[in-house]
């Protein structure tokens, strides 16, 4: 299969190239840039510039390919505007796809569900401010009813691995400075999580055969507990770890607060039986434990 990957360079992206280059599919990956054209040639896929505003370089790389895997979104921009550019590029893939049974499969995450654990049968709040972005997924699954199969994989919270940028780094930044490993309360919240490499995997699982509006959980640990994150990450730095009340805990972790102060967990059951999918990489504490996220560069 001939594949057009948006976020091919990406933290995901640049994951999912060699996984689907190994399994013998060709792949031709959007570039906004020199050095995103850099990476992609480098892991061998065949170079298309443009990017989501550019709806005729979308356009094209789509047609020139049997399917679709959209992993890019606009994460610079404000979220409506972010939001806008991805579902007018939802909507042109569903425009060279429709009719096709070729594949469209969108990146999608965690966000604005039902407290508790969640299902793939469970729904986001629309009207909630991380429910918003499931106008994305809605987008992509309706053009199952115009001969599409699409599908969309929710991605856990925390998507760990070499060459992390996101909240575990953050979280190392913050303990370093504070000189101690915070979490909230008794840190009993968990975050679901899967590493980068299983989670590469899925997308190609999918890309190949999943069924026509298929939600799929890229969840490996349904949910590990804060202050087994903030424990490893002290281990890691030689630092105690430290409970930090509920009322301090926006001015100890900024930003990070709110989703410190979460609990939330995610079946990834269905996903597994449907797509023969078993996580096979470290998990997150043991990623944290292997030290390279400590490591100054």
């Amino acid at each position: 299969m001939r594949i057009f990957v948006t976020g091919a360079s990406g933290w995901i992206g640049a994951a999912v190239l060699p996984d689907l280059l190994a399994a013998g599919h060709e792949v031709v990956g959007l570039a906004r840039s020199d050095s995103a054209a850099a990476v992609v040639d480098a892991a061998g896929a065949q170079v298309h510039r443009g990017d989501l505003n550019d709806l005729d370089a979308l356009h094209a790389g789509a047609a020139r390919c049997d399917g679709v895997l959209h992993l890019a979104f606009r994460h610079e921009a404000d979220v409506l505007t972010a939001l806008e550019a991805d579902c007018r590029a939802i909507e042109i893939f569903g425009q060279v796809l429709a009719g096709s049974d070729r594949p469209l499969v969108i990146a999608s995450r965690l966000a604005g569900l039902p407290s508790g654990t969640v299902t793939e049968d469970d729904v986001p709040n629309p009207g909630s401010v991380d429910g918003a972005r499931s106008r994305s997924e809605r987008a992509a699954l309706g053009l199952a009813e115009r001969g599409v199969r699409s599908a969309s994989v929710r991605l856990a919270p925390c998507v760990h691995g070499h060459g992390d940028n996101g909240y575990l780094p953050q979280l190392v930044t913050i303990a370093r400075e504070r000189g101690a490993s915070g979490y909230v309360a008794d840190g009993a919240g968990c975050w679901p999580a899967v590493h980068r490499l299983d989670a590469a995997r899925l997308f190609r699982l999918a890309m190949e055969s999943a069924p026509a509006g298929s939600v799929l959980h890229g969840v490996a640990e349904p949910g590990v507990p804060t202050r087994a994150i903030a424990e490893a990450i002290g281990r890691g730095l030689g630092l105690p770890p430290l409970s930090v009340p509920v009322d301090s805990a926006r001015e100890h972790f900024g930003s990070l607060a709110d989703l410190l102060s979460l609990d939330r967990r995610a079946s990834s059951a269905r996903t597994r039986e449907l797509l023969d999918w078993q996580p096979t990489l470290a998990g997150l504490v043991a990623d944290l434990d292997d030290g390279h996220y400590f490591r100054r560069t």
